[in-house]
């Protein structure tokens, strides 16, 4: 007993020792400051995590997000795989522990004697036989850590569909608010070609009058119904735009959407954006979901290395039955029918054919793999939001000069509609005024799209998760492993 309890406790030592590379977190492949210059904000040189409803003041915006959340196929689909994830990674796990089943049985054979005894020989008899035991199946003594390292990586594996879910979720909340203001813009631009329609209408009848009095040559009123069909063209298409604009929104949300919770145009959705504050630096990008999922596949990697190192080493593993066995039920579970039995059984892997050798090599090269992923994702992230702080260090000096612009235009078009009625201007300096007027309305419009879109990019690039308490987006540069 002196001598097992030292070998014991051995065992358990080395039961809880891994091969895996000791993990560190590689250094991230991009500056530590955002881009600067004249393209981008002052106040780009540090941003912080945004939340949906941090960023979003409409209600109706918020609403239809929460509803997406909640109803998404797609995401459904998405949250399954985590529980998949979690199962099998709980499934992995049940590997470090013994296995152990409990059996009954009853036995009953009826056949003619051959050896004599108390029956003779040629006489039939009936013998009878019941056991019931607890058995030990093969259970492997972890000594160099296979099964552990083969739990951590399924454990990191279920972080990264965690993760993977959530940016999912931060995907979702991007895309219906990037179709929600389309939308919104939509109905703008469809207003305006509506506004145009009629004042081109009226401009035709006055041209028409003017013709059948003989003060307007017959040109301009060809002039004036080139805007006019222009128009109704926009018209005709944007309708339909709307109409899948909405489309899209209701299958994004996951069910029809009322009236009362759609946006009527782009123009209310001012201020109902909030700016983003200053707050970190470049390396808040590394809880952004997709690249907290890069870094968890590539600790799954890292774990996997240690598996197919131990495939090396010998494996040993235990089989034990305990349990009585009697030939009457009554008298089973006396203390003389006890029996019990015990087995260990040891392997060394001497000669594979190199398949031990090829599997630490494609281990590593999983690693590998999985290190130039993460990378890439990093980088990946950073031009996301350098390129969405390009567009917002420029975005309001362009809606300045559009809204100037619209109005310049409509300043115009007032004036050669009024020259034009008092006969001093042909009808051409108002065709061409009215054009430039649609056209800069038209701008301005997808201007201010544009101005709205890059905040929801820049909201997304930062990897503002809705859901971002649900779970840490990134682990620590040296997260505990599961103890099994």
């Amino acid at each position: 007993m002196r001598r097992a309890a030292p070998c014991g406790l051995a065992a358990l030592a080395l039961a809880g020792c891994t091969l895996e590379p000791h993990y560190v977190r590689p250094a991230p492949a991009i500056p530590a400051a955002w881009p600067t210059g004249p393209a981008y904000p002052q106040a780009a040189a540090a941003l912080p995590a945004l939340s949906y409803r941090d960023l979003f003041k409409d209600v109706r915006l918020v609403r239809l997000i929460d509803r997406a959340l909640a109803d998404n196929q797609n995401l459904r689909a998405a949250l399954a795989n985590v529980e998949i994830a979690r199962a099998q990674y709980r499934g992995q796990r049940a590997e470090l522990f013994p296995h152990v089943d409990a059996e009954a049985a009853a036995t009953q054979t009826h056949a003619r004697s051959t050896i004599g005894g108390t029956t003779p020989i040629g006489e039939a008899r009936t013998t009878r036989d019941y056991q019931a035991n607890l058995g030990l199946a093969a259970f492997e003594i972890d000594l160099f850590g296979r099964l552990r390292s083969l739990t951590h990586a399924a454990f990191d594996q279920y972080l990264a569909s965690a993760a993977g879910a959530r940016a999912a979720r931060l995907t979702l909340a991007r895309e219906v608010a990037d179709a929600y203001l389309t939308l919104a813009a939509d109905r703008s631009l469809l207003a305006i070609a509506d506004d145009t329609v009629a004042s081109t209408t009226r401009t035709v009848a006055l041209t028409q009058a003017r013709l059948a009095h003989g003060v307007a040559p017959r040109t301009g009123l060809a002039q004036a119904q080139t805007l006019l069909e222009q128009a109704r063209s926009d018209q005709a298409q944007l309708t339909t735009q709307v109409a899948q604009d909405r489309n899209a929104l209701a299958l994004l949300v996951g069910g029809r959407i009322g009236d009362a919770l759609l946006p009527r145009g782009i123009d209310e959705e001012n201020g109902q954006l909030a700016a983003a504050p200053a707050g970190l630096d470049s390396h808040i990008l590394l809880r952004r979901p997709d690249v907290a999922q890069a870094e968890l596949q590539l600790r799954a990697a890292n774990a996997q290395i240690g598996a197919a190192r131990a495939a090396f080493f010998p494996t040993i593993s235990l089989t034990g039955l305990a349990g009585f066995a009697s030939p009457q039920l009554s008298s089973l579970f006396d203390h003389g029918n006890f029996t019990w039995e015990g087995q260990g059984a040891g392997s060394l892997p001497i000669f594979a054919g190199g398949a031990n050798l090829a599997n630490l090599q494609a281990a590593r090269g999983q690693r590998d793999l999985a290190l130039a992923n993460y990378q890439n994702a990093i980088q990946a992230a950073f031009r996301d939001v350098a390129d969405a702080l390009a567009r917002r260090g420029t975005i309001q000096q362009q809606l300045a000069a559009q809204q100037a612009l619209a109005t310049a235009a409509q300043t115009s078009y007032d004036l050669s509609l009024a020259r034009y009625r008092g006969g001093i201007d042909p009808y051409l300096n108002v065709l061409i005024a009215q054009r430039t007027l649609y056209t800069a309305r038209q701008s301005l419009a997808q201007t201010r799209l544009a101005g709205a879109q890059n905040l929801v990019a820049l909201y997304a690039a930062l990897g503002g998760d809705p859901l971002i308490a649900a779970m840490p987006v990134a682990l620590p540069a040296a997260a505990p492993k599961p103890s099994g």
